[in-house]
């Protein structure tokens, strides 16, 4: 099963550290606990369209780019759908 939460997470940590910015630093700028962040970047807490819209500013990232970024991901785990493909031959 795909927990979008996780994922949302996941983007928000990776963009976090690829930053080189800590939890207190991040929490700090969003105006949130820290420990509300860092169950957000876990996977255990599923952030409001308000909280991650925060989140992302203090990280001087759009929502939009944490969206598309875990719509990838997701995509890529989806089960494959199945098509058949039917062949029509001479009689």
């Amino acid at each position: 099963m795909i927990l979008l939460r996780s994922h949302i997470g996941s983007a928000l940590r990776a963009a976090r550290i690829e930053q080189g910015r800590t939890l207190r630093d991040v929490a700090k700028s969003a105006r949130i606990s820290l420990g509300y962040l860092s169950e957000v970047e876990r996977g255990h807490k599923e952030a409001s369209s308000e909280l991650l819209n925060a989140i992302c500013t203090a990280l001087d990232l759009s929502l939009s780019t944490i969206l598309l970024d875990v719509a990838t991901v997701v995509r890529a785990q989806e089960a494959p759908l199945v098509t058949l493909q039917v062949v029509e031959t001479a009689a």
